[in-house]
């Protein structure tokens, strides 16, 4: 017989996809981090890399029809994606099947990661929301005092997981939960639902949702007898100028959940003059930094396993780039040193509570601790020789610290 016809000439690597979402906001942040990434690499393997941008729409419909696309497209080295629980819970066996492997930098539901629901083609920088939920209940507990809550989800995967994490840890604290409700994506009146939360007086509302429903929620509670004074928080499927727009006066002094964005050293301010340069604005949402992490783990990966044949072609095995993707420790990332365990957990996994003030994400607090005893921790390890302090006659002293990070952060994925 004659022989096969030789493999098409190597094109240049499509290594991820971003889930431009309606919210666009949300996947474009992601998409930025992974061009910038893109541009420091400058080529993998001898290779110039293709980014190739899916919309997977933040639901599971729209997670199918992108991941169905790209599996299908043999030029495609990996995936750095998708952005939504719900888009990337779908796509997650799709991928699987076609011997893909994904990267998300922000599908944080608990179960994508869960022993007996992990589907092997999927990896996350992201956090857990095992940390987030538990992190918010213990600030909202220990630090804010409050003793009764409510919940709101919408009912994807990303926001029933994450407000059941929050109450079932607020309840081993001591706290009550005294409603659990559910909304659905694209509604507007939540004057019912509201009301029915009102009769059991929480003093805080947790609704990890995303922007249009919790803008509408964030304006209507003010409206609810009972409600006028409820604390309300949200997650970083909120975090996001659009959100502030949307919720206008009653997002001042609202809580927000996320990852933190408190990265140290001249590496993230270059990744921010790079991310500036590209979108010709500041982050737009808060995994902008995992997704770049992401892409350089891909990266790394196909230089690991990527062999030339007699013919000079370049052939990445796809097992062979899972298999060194999960192989992954101690990689030194923006976002902290990543080590990816069998379930597919990358995440150094620092999560910080902000409260918006005037318009902008304040942290305020960082996985466990309130910020100004952060400060003061870091800066006991910093003095290298004991100081002699002023003797203040009794007289107290105020240090104001500048917000040194004007953040717009966000929530994100890509296909």
């Amino acid at each position: 017989p004659p022989p096969p016809p030789p493999p098409p000439p190597p094109r240049p690597w499509s290594s991820a996809a971003s889930d431009v979402y309606k919210r666009q906001t949300l996947g474009l942040d992601s998409q930025y981090g992974v061009e910038v990434a893109i541009r420091d690499r400058g080529e993998v393997a001898g290779h110039s890399i293709e980014l190739i941008a899916e919309d997977g729409q933040c639901s599971a419909e729209g997670g199918q029809t992108a991941a169905t696309k790209i599996s299908s497209d043999n030029s495609i080295v990996g995936v750095v994606g998708h952005n939504c629980s719900s888009s990337c819970t779908p796509a997650a066996p799709i991928y699987n099947d076609a011997g893909f492997t994904m990267i998300s930098p922000s599908c944080t539901a608990p179960a994508l990661t869960g022993e007996g629901s992990h589907v092997d083609s999927f990896l996350r920088t992201a956090h857990n929301d095992n940390t987030q939920g538990r992190v918010m209940a213990e600030f909202v507990y220990n630090e804010l005092g409050l003793t009764k809550a409510a919940t709101i989800h919408d009912g994807s995967p990303y926001a029933e997981q994450l407000q059941q994490v929050f109450a079932d840890t607020f309840v081993e604290l001591g706290g009550e939960i005294t409603a659990q409700e559910a909304i659905n994506v694209g509604d507007t009146d939540m004057r019912p639902v509201l009301t029915s939360i009102a009769t059991g007086g929480p003093e805080i509302i947790y609704y990890p949702i995303f922007i249009a429903e919790g803008g509408f929620i964030s304006t209507q509670a003010q409206e609810i007898s009972g409600l006028e004074d409820v604390v309300r928080a949200g997650a970083d499927g909120m975090i996001s100028p659009d959100f502030v727009a949307a919720a206008g006066e009653a997002a001042e002094g609202m809580y927000m959940s996320g990852p933190s964005l408190e990265f140290s050293g001249d590496r993230y301010e270059q990744f921010l003059a790079a991310y500036a340069d590209i979108s010709g604005q500041d982050p737009l949402s808060a995994f902008h930094a995992h997704a770049y992490d992401a892409a350089n783990m891909i990266f790394d990966a196909v230089e690991a396993v990527a062999q030339t044949d007699a013919d000079g072609n370049t052939l990445i095995g796809r097992q062979a780039l899972r298999d060194a993707l999960y192989s992954t420790s101690g990689f030194d990332g923006i976002t902290g040193n990543l080590s990816c365990n069998e379930l597919g957990d990358c995440a150094d996994p620092q999560i910080a509570v902000n409260q918006i003030q005037g318009g902008e994400y304040v942290p305020i607090y960082a996985t466990g601790k309130l910020l100004g005893e952060v400060m003061a921790e870091e800066g006991e390890e910093a003095m290298e020789a004991p100081v002699e302090l002023p003797d203040l006659d009794g007289r107290s002293v105020t240090v104001a610290i500048e917000n040194a990070y004007p953040v717009s952060y966000t929530h994100l994925t890509l296909p």
